[in-house]
């Protein structure tokens, strides 16, 4: 009986609500500027991972390592800079000291920010890699290592003093494109040739 007394006042509340935002929503999309295109007409793509100007981009992980766009595959963790790369001497998150990070601080220029990609979420472990990155003085953002990636990527491309001390993940989850595109990758190598 109740249920169907709230019922109704619930529906108002939520239409209301759907509408004030609805009105807010149409009034903010509203851009008013003046322009004119002047271009040839012509449209054009940059993929980024194919520009060499960009630097190093990281194209896929796995619990291997990483593939980058100039065809290097990194094996274990990795310190990442926008033109080098380095195999970092590290086990796994739980060996992340001040001392694993003083690279990043030695480094001339500067580096503004040090992404942090491990392979796991624990908060303990999240607490002491945060700790050791307060005692080395860096400015760092802790992610798990499949959102580090992407955050380098974007942060590299837009030409950012950055880098990234990346551990590869333990676990991948792994849907039906990724499978699809393994064996359209794979499937090559192990196509034999008769006429060899």
């Amino acid at each position: 009986m109740l249920i169907q007394k709230v019922r109704p006042l619930f529906a108002a509340i939520l239409r209301s609500s759907f509408q004030e935002d609805f009105k807010y929503l149409s009034r903010s999309s509203i851009v008013y500027h003046k322009a004119a295109y002047e271009g040839d007409g012509k449209t054009t793509v940059r993929i980024i991972n194919q520009d060499p100007d960009l630097g190093l981009i990281i194209d896929s992980y796995g619990t291997f390592g990483f593939r980058l766009n100039n065809g290097l595959t990194v094996l274990g963790p990795m310190a990442i800079f926008p033109r080098t790369v380095l195999s970092w001497q590290i086990h796994s998150s739980n060996n992340i000291t001040a001392d694993s990070l003083t690279l990043f601080r030695l480094l001339e220029p500067k580096v503004d920010l040090v992404i942090i990609g491990l392979e796991t979420k624990d908060r303990k472990v999240l607490n002491s890699v945060f700790q050791a990155s307060r005692e080395a003085k860096l400015n760092v953002e802790i992610l798990p290592t499949e959102h580090a990636c992407a955050t380098f990527n974007f942060l590299n491309a837009e030409s950012r003093s950055i880098a990234g001390a990346l551990i590869p993940p333990l676990h991948i989850e792994v849907n039906e494109d990724d499978m699809l595109n393994s064996k359209l990758h794979y499937g090559n190598l192990y196509n034999r040739r008769d006429d060899l």
